[in-house]
């Protein structure tokens, strides 16, 4: 299936992917951001739709999830945001979030839109891979949106090559057992994990997620990875900057 993060994945280099959570720090800044985004060489990027009840997320992304809530983000309003996104937008675009609001929009209905507005694809932490496949995949594929998995070291090998036979973009791999935005630097542990899975051969590409925050950090993880992505960091940085001082985080990475 041809789309554009598979395009983005032939690409020959390492791909920074940036997570933000639309609504923050202000409710109508969402365009701003990804068109910044673009501009400054990010090669694809996250729409976080936030949730009052974020498992998988960490402080600082359940406290922009919690604030863009309060700003009165919510699926129509991000929908309506994107409209005519693809006007300036040429880069891969996802949304992430969990499975409720999806399912409280009607999935179908969901997919639509996301087609309707040119998204690429849906990262759904709390989706698991048979639930998806038995009732959602035939959905997902008519509107062309591609669905990503997420491994962590505790998953199993059988697991990961179920995973990789199911995907069609990239894994996310997830860089520890820990919720996002909470380590510094990777260490042993996590250098062998990337390691082992870079040993397993996947026919997927992996995308690193988890513990990004600088240059140094996002060199290790796309050592045997095919890109990166930021979250927390980023989100730190929007909210002692605002929006408008994208080139200066990117910098740091790049």
């Amino acid at each position: 299936m041809s789309n554009r993060i598979t395009s983005k994945l032939q690409e020959d280099k390492k791909l920074l992917s940036i997570y933000f959570t639309a609504g923050y720090p202000t409710l109508n800044e969402t365009v701003k951001i990804i068109e910044d985004l673009e501009k400054n060489g990010v090669d694809m990027i996250e729409i976080g739709l936030p949730f009052s009840d974020p498992l998988a997320d960490g402080p600082t992304i359940q406290e922009s999830s919690t604030a863009a809530l309060k700003n009165g983000m919510t699926t129509e309003v991000l929908f309506n945001q994107l409209k005519d996104i693809r006007k300036t937008v040429s880069i891969p675009l996802i949304i992430m979030g969990y499975f409720n609001p999806m399912l409280q929009y009607g999935v179908e209905a969901f997919c639509k839109k996301c087609q309707e507005i040119g998204i690429d694809g849906l990262i759904l932490p709390d989706l698991p891979l048979d639930i998806y496949q038995e009732d959602y995949e035939a959905i997902f594929r008519k509107y062309g949106l591609l669905n990503v998995f997420l491994i962590t070291p505790q998953t199993s090998e059988a697991r990961i090559r179920k995973i990789d036979d199911a995907s069609n973009g990239f894994i996310y791999m997830v860089s520890s057992a820990s919720v996002t935005g909470s380590k510094s630097g990777f260490g042993q542990e996590q250098e062998s994990y990337f390691e082992r899975i870079a040993a397993m051969n996947l026919n997927t590409p992996q995308i690193v997620g988890f513990g990004i925050k600088d240059k140094e950090t996002f060199k290790q993880a796309t050592k045997t990875a095919k890109g990166a992505i930021i979250g927390s960091a980023f989100i730190k940085h929007l909210t002692a900057n605002g929006t408008g001082k994208t080139a200066d985080f990117v910098n740091l990475i790049r």
